[in-house]
């Protein structure tokens, strides 16, 4: 007596292994485009959290807050956001500085990525 062993096969096609490749390829691509412009935010914040934090900063003039922030910010390699830029709000406990900019990142072709950061 005989008994039939059925063993399915098991594993990727071809086909699923390609269309796996080509996921993580884009996935990839649009990571190696995408951190710098986060890493550039995160050297913006640091520069506007250091003026901020300079001593005399609540009594410093719109245009010494900016001058600040160009010093700060050639040292980090910013190059997305001027001191001009920037937003420079009296309030009643001092000075409040804020930043609102688009980068725009081409991809593949025609297909762009478009990031804001505040």
């Amino acid at each position: 007596m005989k008994k039939a062993i059925h063993s399915k096969q098991q594993g990727m096609t071809f086909i699923g292994l390609v269309l796996v490749i080509a996921a993580v390829i884009f996935l990839a691509v649009i990571g190696m485009k995408v951190v710098p412009a986060y890493l550039e935010y995160f050297s913006v914040k640091k520069a506007i959290e250091y003026v901020a934090n300079q001593g005399g900063f609540d009594t410093m003039s719109k245009k010494e807050i900016a001058s600040a922030f160009d010093k700060s910010a050639s040292t980090g390699y910013v190059t997305v956001i001027k001191g001009s830029d920037l937003v420079i709000e009296k309030s009643e406990t001092g000075n409040v500085i804020t930043a609102d900019y688009q980068v725009n990142l081409p991809i593949i072709a025609n297909a762009s990525v478009l990031l804001d950061f505040h």
